[in-house]
């Protein structure tokens, strides 16, 4: 019975898969286009916590190696080699994971900036359309007044 691992272990291990796979079902949903900056912040917030909801479960991963570690020290290497097969896919997922969500941060974060400046770009443009148009709608000089006209144009 020493060599088979406790039953911390096998809860730690239920947790941590479940959390993975609602993880990967959350990052697997396609994600629809938005141009709307208060989406994006809420999704990149969502992202953020699922980042530090992995951060937490870091405890029960090191826990289960370590349990592994062990367990293959005691245990026949056969029974040793299955619990080692398990831990070594699950690191796996979770690396996966880990990478998926900093590229979807830096990712969001990016276009984030881009729809932040391009909201200032038209902000500019559409006050200097203003500008045109209130100008484009002033009287123009009489054609003898040469200076006044110049000087429209100028401004023009």
């Amino acid at each position: 019975s020493d060599s088979l691992p406790p039953a911390h272990y096998k809860e730690t291990m239920n947790t941590i898969l479940v959390w993975i796979q609602q993880s990967e079902t959350k990052l697997s949903m396609p994600q629809v286009a938005v141009a709307d900056y208060e989406i994006m912040e809420q999704r990149l917030r969502e992202l953020k916590a699922l980042q530090s909801s992995l951060q937490e479960q870091q405890k029960g991963l090191n826990y289960l190696s370590t349990t592994v570690e062990d367990m293959s020290r005691k245990a026949p290497a056969e029974v040793s080699q299955r619990y080692r097969s398990e831990i070594e896919m699950i690191l796996g997922r979770w690396k996966k994971l880990s990478a998926q969500l900093v590229e979807r941060c830096q990712k969001l974060e990016e276009l984030m900036t881009k729809l932040q400046r391009f909201q200032n770009d038209t902000k500019t443009l559409k006050k200097w359309m203003a500008e045109v148009d209130v100008f484009l709608k002033e009287e123009w000089p009489a054609l003898g007044d040469s200076e006044a006209l110049e000087k429209q144009l100028e401004q023009c």
